[in-house]
């Protein structure tokens, strides 16, 4: 990253080396958060489509090994993981809060993805679950942290890179989600399912270690525990934590011995709990004596924010499922004439993304100029129409294979096309500007 440091800008020494005129610091945190999306993507890219392979619902000719699953199964399993990695923001938040430190929990985080994608090289049904599980909790712990980490190494909301450097670290983001499914997933799809989880793994490690290598760049912030726990606290914690692993263990060991465990005695108390914690979570705040009237009445809109905006990315996370195993299926596996694996669709959208999110920049810019800048409410609206009718768009290309033809695959690339639209229109009015981000808050994906 040599060729990327520049000399100081304002805020700076005259000597001290910066990243795009950003805190050195960031480039650490940038470096991270695309080695972690690489990882995370490229195994996405790989999931369904290895949980059917060998079985009845995977594609004609392609390669075995997998879990021979069906497509209802996996896809049940893909959104049961992908709920809770969102779900696991919330202890990861917690631990950053007043356990660990944002750095510390960083760190922590980085190695429990790596030995996640580990666990999934390694072939069996029992390591895959251990995996996936071991990705989705490093993942929360991890995302719910390094953001904050990039707002620590500005002076204040005020600072005037801030927002530059949010930018920065999303192009982080994007960049390692649009290489990962040419390597990950051309590796995993092509050659060995294990193999391509195995450079996810392998991705995180350069992750981490250039992290652990460029904290010394990082906001003494980072480090400190801004809530810590207390004594009793800690022993109430650890007390409710060992109750709840003894009583699951107890009820699993239960079903185990009576011959009546099957994938649904997982998949739906993991399902209950991603419904249920979220609402508790709000209401709990929403039930804050400590709210006043005015911050009571801006929870309320948050709450209906937060419903619209969990329904959106329902919706558009089926991108890696759904449309993964249409796309291996009953989609056509060339693009003028050259090979076209199902995995690389999924860098699209943060093609689409890189691509249009600078057009959407200007142009909510240029309608603010007019006064004709559309509210919240009303990009919200706009994220949810679009990303409902991208499957309305889908009922064509499905109807057309229902006997068998092969689509054009640009009927799929039109619909990942309009959800990214979708996602443009809904992720800056979710997540608004850095500088009135709080601290907990995350940037969009």
């Amino acid at each position: 990253m040599a060729s990327s440091l520049t000399t100081a800008s304002a805020g700076t020494s005259g000597s001290e080396k910066t990243f795009f005129g950003h805190p050195r610091g960031l480039a650490t945190l940038f470096m991270t958060e695309m080695w972690e999306r690489f990882s995370y993507y490229g195994m996405r890219a790989l999931l369904v489509l290895y949980l059917v392979s060998g079985g009845a619902d995977a594609a004609t000719g392609s390669q075995g090994g997998g879990l021979a699953m069906t497509a209802a199964t996996a896809t049940a399993i893909y959104s049961v993981y992908v709920s809770m990695v969102y779900l696991m923001a919330m202890p990861g938040g917690w631990f950053g809060d007043r356990v660990w430190g944002a750095r510390k929990t960083v760190a922590i985080a980085g190695f429990v993805i790596m030995a996640g994608h580990a666990s999934l090289a390694i072939p069996g049904q029992a390591m895959f679950f251990v995996g996936l599980a071991l990705v989705a909790a490093g993942s929360g712990l991890l995302k719910a942290n390094i953001s904050t980490m990039v707002g620590h190494l500005y002076d204040g909301p005020d600072d005037p890179r801030r927002d530059g450097g949010f930018t920065l670290f999303y192009v982080g983001i994007n960049l390692g989600a649009f290489v990962a499914p040419f390597v990950v997933g051309t590796v995993g799809e092509k050659v060995n399912w294990h193999l391509g989880f195995a450079l996810a793994a392998m991705g995180m490690g350069v992750g981490l270690i250039q992290f652990l290598f460029g904290t010394k760049h990082l906001s003494a912030k980072s480090n400190v525990v801004p809530n810590p726990l207390s004594p009793a606290e800690r022993k109430s914690v650890l007390v409710k934590v060992a109750l709840v692993f003894v009583l699951a263990a107890a009820f699993y060991g239960v079903v185990v011995g009576l011959g009546m465990y099957t994938l649904n005695w997982a998949l739906v108390p993991i399902t209950l709990a991603g419904l249920i914690i979220p609402v508790a979570v709000l209401v709990r705040i929403k039930r804050d004596k400590d709210l006043d009237k005015t911050e009571q009445s801006k929870m309320t809109g948050y709450i209906w924010f937060f419903v619209a905006a969990a329904v959106f990315w329902m919706i558009y996370d089926q991108g890696g499922s759904t449309l993964s195993l249409f796309a291996d299926d009953k989609t056509a596996d060339t693009v003028f004439g050259l090979g076209f694996p199902a995995t690389w669709y999924q860098s699209l959208n943060p093609l689409f993304v890189m691509a249009l999110a600078p057009v959407f920049a200007w142009l909510w810019l240029w309608l603010a100029r007019k006064n004709q800048e559309p509210n919240t409410i009303v990009k919200f609206a706009m994220g949810l129409v679009l990303v409902g009718a991208s499957f309305f768009v889908f009922i064509v290309p499905m109807n057309m294979a229902g006997d068998g033809t092969k689509v054009s695959p640009m009927w799929l690339v039109t619909i990942y096309m309009i959800q990214t639209i979708g996602e443009l229109c809904l992720s800056p009015s979710a997540s608004p500007s850095p500088r009135r981000w709080p601290r907990r808050s995350t940037p969009p994906r």
